[in-house]
């Protein structure tokens, strides 16, 4: 699977809150440090589509993806819940 499997795996899923969540690596006075955010919520699959699209495009050097997300559960039980690798080869 890539990229685009596992944003309309997010997208499609039945859990009615979809998160978009950004990875970027930011240096400052040269040290690299890795950030996820949470960067949109919405309920609306088609809101939540066209928004990942726009981030995507508008800042490409940074890696976005889209969960389906239920609610009043604690994600930490899930078995997979929203969050994104950053490499320590990405750090360098």
């Amino acid at each position: 699977m890539d990229e685009k499997d596992y944003i309309s795996m997010g997208l499609n899923g039945t859990a009615p809150l979809k998160l978009i969540l950004c990875g970027e690596v930011e240096e400052a006075e040269s040290r690299k440090t890795g950030v996820v955010s949470v960067v949109y919520a919405t309920e609306n699959k088609e809101i939540a589509e066209e928004k990942i699209k726009e981030l995507s495009e508008k800042y490409p050097e940074k890696f976005y993806m889209v969960y389906s997300v239920p609610l009043n559960v604690d994600l930490t039980t899930l078995s997979h819940y929203p969050s994104i690798e950053i490499s320590q080869e990405d750090l360098q």
